[in-house]
């Protein structure tokens, strides 16, 4: 989760709220054909988005199934010539935050609407397009290679393969301003993500999050009888100061029969703010959630039973910002 996105490594110290009350409206538009989110007049230009801009998607990844929600242009930072992408869901937020599954959330350069990735810009759009037009930019750790394949009434198609072997093909809609449909494959053919346009306008009113998160454990437990003991560090992140929270994230399957399974987080002045026991054949699939950040070294204590149980912890520490439109 780049600087605002995929590096994950740029993020400011302290819960932010911006209160935005020269952008206070109706939630915008029917956003339909007829709309247009972008001051640009011809579809294969670099949009140029106004604060309060919205669309409404629907995303689909394997960790957490089908979920809808709007991504929102919170801020216009003209210091760093971009814009700041957040979501209307803070549950989408804490989402991203742990699986970094959306490459649109957070810092997004006027030029191309480039995302970031360890603190780079990356053209996963390069304008104006035309057909035939090559590039390549970097995305999830992979390098890609894209392709404009065709373009269509203010559509346009690209292909992009990466190095890896995964595919990511992606439409862009020019009088939106931004994608109409995405879709990433891996390497073993997984499907990591798909995102849908359902609708779109501006002037946006409510609350939008972000948060920028690093990386601090994740671990897969599976196939043995018995106890795990493992450590993570928080220290805050190395320029911004204390985290405002850890985001897990779990998922759980245990065998039937006697199997049970069970899980516990620790910090370093003994407070257990996560804890865990599950019976024969439980599920816990995509579960979410906070705890305090509280600087220093977490234990993770697992007991299995069941030779093909799993439970797989993810920690991320997280800085929320938050702007009210």
């Amino acid at each position: 989760m780049g600087e605002g996105n995929m590096g994950r490594v740029i993020a400011t110290g302290i819960c932010t709220i911006f209160v935005l009350s020269a952008f206070v409206g109706c939630l915008g538009n029917d956003g339909d054909s007829d709309g247009n989110n972008s001051s640009s007049t011809d579809p294969l230009e670099n949009p140029i988005w106004e604060v309060g801009d919205w669309w409404l998607y629907t995303f689909v990844t394997p960790e957490f199934g089908e979920d809808s929600a709007r991504l929102v242009v919170g801020n216009n930072s003209t210091e760093d010539s971009a814009w700041m992408l957040g979501i209307s869901s803070e549950q989408e937020a804490q989402r991203h935050a742990v699986i970094n599954h959306n490459p649109f959330l957070g810092r997004m350069a006027w030029e191309n609407l480039s995302v970031f990735e360890n603190g780079e810009p990356q053209p996963v759009f390069s304008f104006p397009f035309a057909v035939g037009n090559t590039w390549q930019f970097s995305l999830w750790g992979h390098s890609w290679d894209a392709e404009v394949t065709s373009t269509n009434s203010g559509f346009t198609s690209v292909q992009a393969s990466s190095d890896t072997g995964g595919e990511l093909i992606y439409t862009f809609d020019g009088y939106a301003g931004f994608l109409n449909v995405l879709t990433w494959i891996d390497s073993d053919s997984v499907e990591r993500l798909r995102m849908q346009l359902n609708n779109y306008g501006n002037e946006f009113t409510g609350d939008v999050f972000f948060i920028r998160a690093i990386d601090l454990f994740d671990e897969k437990y599976e196939g043995f009888d018995g106890e795990a003991y493992d450590t993570f560090f928080d220290s805050g992140h190395p320029s911004d100061g204390d985290f405002n929270f850890l985001v897990w994230y779990l998922d759980v399957e245990i065998d039937s029969g006697s199997s049970q399974g069970t899980l516990s987080v620790k910090d370093h002045s003994g407070v257990t703010p996560l804890a865990r026991a599950w019976g024969p054949s439980s599920t816990e699939k995509g579960s979410l959630g906070t705890i305090p950040s509280n600087s220093g070294e977490y234990s993770v204590t697992v007991t299995l039973n069941g030779g093909s149980s799993i439970i797989h912890l993810k920690m991320a520490g997280g800085l929320r910002t938050q702007w009210i439109l």
